[in-house]
């Protein structure tokens, strides 16, 4: 079952960015409408009740031309639940050529801290994790983050992301991907993280210190044997958690260069989001 969502009238300068809910229970949708219409940048244009629904309404949206940019995705729902229903959404999405901008990204809701949901749904693509007790202004900036193409993940789900990692990071390792030979990274000082939107930190190998020719093989190596030495720097930088304007200043490059490699590296590695990345990264052992 799904429904449209009210239209506002007012003015706008900029098209909103389009937001749809999907959750199971109505008093809950209720609650993220008017909250995220409370906002002049932010529109609701659909609702849906299970994970089932959610795609139907998205392929229609699609086919009207009025796909929605940002999804709020409950975890438990009947029929289909979000996780498996943002892999299909995503799936779809990707099939699109539409640009950045118009790409949907989801950030899945829940009321459980379950270490499963956590790696589930980085796994599935969603592009956010948060719990549903999460204050509403940092949700609110949590739509506005992830239509940029950027992450944002519960403080709690960023540390069981990374013990989801740990079996990985203590295997047998391979010989360790490094770039191309290229100009010596200078360590980068810790910075402190934005209070609930962090990413998973991890120290980063530089990529003078090898090439690419280890003997065994390693997670994701003919996509990070793309990237170029630069690349592979902006790479090691996001798995640390910083961001444009971090690496902008660590680089001494513009932020529209930056925002370019960042765009290049994703694309390289195939990943929809810095979140994805982050991951390849620490189970190519690049990161750790």
């Amino acid at each position: 079952m799904y429904s449209s969502a009210p239209q506002t009238s007012a003015p706008q300068t900029t098209q909103p960015i389009r937001v749809m809910l999907v959750d199971d229970q109505r008093l809950v949708r209720g609650g993220l409408s008017m909250l995220v219409n409370s906002q002049p940048d932010l529109q609701v244009v659909m609702e849906a009740d299970d994970g089932l629904a959610a795609i139907d309404v998205f392929d229609r949206m699609v086919s009207e031309g009025q796909a929605p940019q940002v999804i709020l995705m409950d975890v438990r729902m009947p029929h289909c639940d979000g996780l498996e229903a943002a892999r299909r959404i995503l799936e779809r999405d990707g099939e699109r050529e539409v640009s950045e901008d118009e790409r949907v990204r989801i950030i899945m809701l829940t009321t459980f801290d379950i270490d499963e949901y956590v790696y589930s749904a980085v796994r599935a693509g969603a592009s956010g994790f948060l719990l549903k007790d999460t204050p509403p202004e940092q949700l609110l900036e949590a739509i506005r983050t992830v239509h940029r193409g950027d992450a944002v993940i519960a403080p709690s789900a960023t540390r069981r992301l990374l013990e989801q990692m740990i079996p990985v990071l203590d295997s047998p390792a391979p010989v360790v991907p490094t770039a191309p030979a290229a100009p010596a990274a200078e360590s980068v000082p810790a910075i402190p993280p934005a209070a609930g939107s962090e990413l998973p930190k991890a120290t980063f190998i530089p990529a003078e210190h090898a090439s690419f020719e280890p003997v065994q093989d390693y997670p994701h190596r003919e996509l990070i044997e793309q990237l170029s030495p630069r690349e592979f720097e902006v790479l090691g930088l996001i798995a640390r958690g910083l961001s444009n304007a971090e690496i902008t200043r660590e680089l001494v490059l513009s932020e529209a260069t930056v925002k370019t490699h960042v765009s290049h590296v994703l694309a390289k590695l195939g990943a929809r989001d810095r979140v994805q990345a982050v991951i390849m990264a620490y189970e190519a052992g690049i990161a750790h």
